[in-house]
């Protein structure tokens, strides 16, 4: 039966129950334990719990009420605007939006290690995108050349009695990443990726530049796909309106 011929009762029953066997078994949480505990527990493994933490408190207290114990006798019918929010919760803990699908920019620029410094800059002005990856040669990414770090790179260079066309010719994009710790400024995941993922990987890391997002994962494989920091916004507005 679908849901939207249900009474508003067991709407929100039939989405609490989905979203109380969702997060039990994606953590492997004890089953005894009660909701509200396993929403608190829940919080550090799951951005829309922590989102969402009061409402489903209030959704665990509120399915007490409606039901006290069983199920099969309704004892009050909630307002459809909490069932539309549970609803809302449940889609996005059961069925989340993919981040290829709805995010990803896909034409996903590249640039080559040993091009200048002038290449990267050129490249970033007439594309827009502030965030390139770098490739070696052997097709192994060294970095993100990103744009904010060239600049302070070119004004060091500057201050330090460089001259401007030394760096803007000279210098490779390898030589400028080569002296940044690259390892926290992008990470790659698989085509699988989740827009909640996506949020969480940058809320965890204040670092992050951009996800690779490619088939399987791996740093080796062509990429499908992009989100860089500037796709924040945009992925908070995804899932509230999902």
């Amino acid at each position: 039966m679908e849901k939207k011929t249900l009474s508003n009762a067991r709407r929100f029953i039939q989405s609490y129950n989905n979203i109380d066997y969702t997060i039990r078994t994606r953590y492997n949480l004890n089953r005894s334990m009660g909701f509200s505990e396993l929403i608190r527990k829940s919080v550090a493994l799951n951005f829309i719990v922590r989102k969402y933490e009061d409402d489903l408190i209030d959704f665990g207290r509120l399915r007490n009420a409606i039901v006290h114990g069983n199920e099969d006798y309704i004892m009050a019918e909630p307002h459809i605007d909490v069932v539309e929010q549970i609803e809302k919760i449940e889609r996005l803990l059961t069925a989340p939006p993919k981040a290829l699908e709805l995010v990803c920019r896909r034409d996903v620029l590249t640039i080559s290690a040993n091009q200048s410094m002038k290449d990267a800059i050129m490249l970033i002005a007439s594309s827009s995108y502030s965030n390139i990856p770098a490739y070696n040669d052997k097709g192994e990414i060294i970095g993100i050349a990103n744009g904010q770090k060239i600049l302070d790179s070119f004004g060091k260079h500057l201050l330090s009695g460089g001259k401007a066309d030394s760096f803007l010719n000279n210098v490779k994009i390898e030589d400028m990443l080569s002296k940044i710790e690259n390892s926290n400024y992008y990470i790659f995941a698989n085509k699988d990726l989740t827009v909640e993922e996506a949020l969480e990987f940058f809320h965890d890391n204040s670092k992050l530049l951009a996800i690779l997002v490619t088939k399987n994962g791996g740093a080796k494989e062509k990429p499908l796909g992009i989100i860089t920091g500037s796709d924040v916004i945009k992925m908070n507005t995804i899932l509230e309106n999902y």
